[in-house]
């Protein structure tokens, strides 16, 4: 009896990765535009009041729901999404990717992040959608509410760093674990974010979105320099390029 072989369908090639990383960063892009076209309508009030009172306490909303272990756990979760935490956590990756010889990547991941604040500053200045007023008590905010910053930046860092250190690793397992980290670390930063009171759930959305849509961008722009011989392929090392040359 003849034996049957399946083959599973093969994956993206190479050249694919790039188109399909632009459409999906045009996708969030998309999404972003019509979540501010919705906050600027006011149509979504009714949605961020009834996701943003999952986290009161119902006998009295101006107060946060849970334990105070879980309320303090969420001011530390929070802070990861800080200016400084981020600049510090940025620096330091530089640092190391600098000291790995790895210049290309430093100057991309902190263009990146730079990159970023400069959006997130001129996109909450030209919305200037007020804060949540829902709690009696809140950590001090000094900007604008849409888009979060923190979920924005989160977004911008995390990923990007993972994505440069995941190009740095040859197994599988340490790439999925390293970006698994970053998108890990973006999500449970919104969140808290929404749980304190300081941003409504479309801004942690919308930070999200060109959040992710940015970092998309520059990991693309690191794929465009790769093939410019700019930055080392994955599993190349300098000398094997120097190598190369001759």
């Amino acid at each position: 009896m003849r034996s049957l072989n399946f083959r599973l369908p093969a994956g993206p090639g190479k050249e694919t990765w790039p188109l399909l990383a632009l459409l999906l960063a045009a996708g969030l892009l998309l999404a972003f535009g019509h979540i501010a076209d919705e906050v600027l309508e006011g149509d979504w009030q009714v949605f961020d009041r009834a996701i943003i009172r999952w986290f009161r306490d119902p006998a009295d909303p101006t107060h946060l729901a849970g334990p105070p272990w879980l309320q303090e756990a969420m001011r530390d979760i929070t802070s990861l999404g800080s200016t400084v935490v981020l600049g510090l956590i940025t620096i330091l990756a530089v640092a190391y990717l600098f000291m790995a010889g790895k210049r290309p990547e430093a100057l991309l991941l902190l263009a990146a992040v730079a990159g970023g604040q400069i959006i997130s500053t001129l996109l909450k200045t030209a919305i200037e959608r007020p804060r949540p007023d829902l709690l009696a008590e809140s950590p001090q905010v000094f900007t604008a509410s849409f888009p979060s910053g923190h979920a924005m930046l989160s977004a911008v860092t995390y990923l990007t760093i993972a994505a440069v250190l995941a190009r740095l690793e040859a197994k599988r397992r340490f790439k999925t674990y390293l970006l698994g980290t970053g998108l890990f670390l973006t999500l449970a930063v919104g969140t808290s974010r929404v749980y304190l009171g300081v941003h409504w759930p479309t801004d942690v959305l919308a930070g999200w979105c060109v959040g992710a849509a940015w970092a998309i961008l520059c990991w693309t722009a690191a794929l465009w320099l790769q093939r410019r011989g700019e930055i080392e392929a994955p599993g190349e090392s300098g000398q094997d390029r120097v190598d190369a040359v001759d």
